[in-house]
């Protein structure tokens, strides 16, 4: 064989190499811009999709109110096969620096340091009332869940109720809703106005 005929068969191969190589690239390319554009999509429906669920509190009288949740939109959502309320506490710090026998950092841990609660015992809900159980929500409709508002803790033996309750005049009412359709999971936050004390007669 001679040396053109070498040099062209390599030249002819180096060719194809870098033409193969081209194309694997241009194959690559367009693998990450297809799932780009799928991600982008995905991420679109999802927000399209997210539930709009409001929320209200109402007195019903006396030391009784009602959290109303109503969830109001997508028009083509359908139900919520389930959703469940949390009470955040405030942003104060609640370290125990000193525990004692009356306050251990469990104790602090376990209170609501806000205005409200859920009402234990009502709907399913436990001591101390931090979060509803799940439940399902139907589009266009209110779901109601008892609250009352939260008690002074049990080593505040130098704050009466009222002192307590006081101390969150102005400070919202903080809630954290989740809900599940399927595999699909949303989590938000709501400041709710408190709603005044009741004036002492």
């Amino acid at each position: 064989m001679s040396t053109w005929s070498d040099i062209g068969t390599i030249g002819t191969a180096a060719l194809s190499a870098v033409a193969a190589f081209g194309s694997w690239k241009a194959a690559r390319r367009a693998n990450d811009t297809s799932h780009s554009v799928a991600r982008i999509e995905a991420e679109r429906w999802r927000t399209e999709r997210t539930p709009d669920v409001r929320l209200s509190l109402h007195h019903l009288g006396g030391g009784r109110f009602n959290l109303s949740l109503r969830l109001v939109g997508p028009d083509n959502f359908g139900d919520l096969e389930a959703v469940s309320v949390e009470v955040l506490n405030d942003d104060r710090d609640h370290r125990v620096l000193n525990p004692t026998a009356e306050l251990t950092q469990a104790d602090a841990d376990a209170h609501v340091w806000g205005p409200f609660r859920f009402s234990p015992g009502i709907d399913g809900t436990e001591e101390p009332g931090r979060s509803t159980q799940w439940t399902k929500l139907h589009m266009g409709r209110g779901r109601p869940f008892a609250m009352d508002r939260t008690p002074k803790g049990h080593w505040m033996t130098g704050m009466s109720q009222a002192n307590w309750q006081a101390s969150y005049v102005g400070h919202p009412v903080r809630l954290l809703v989740r809900c599940r359709n399927g595999d699909d999971e949303w989590t938000f936050f709501r400041d709710l106005e408190n709603p005044p004390l009741p004036q002492e007669a």
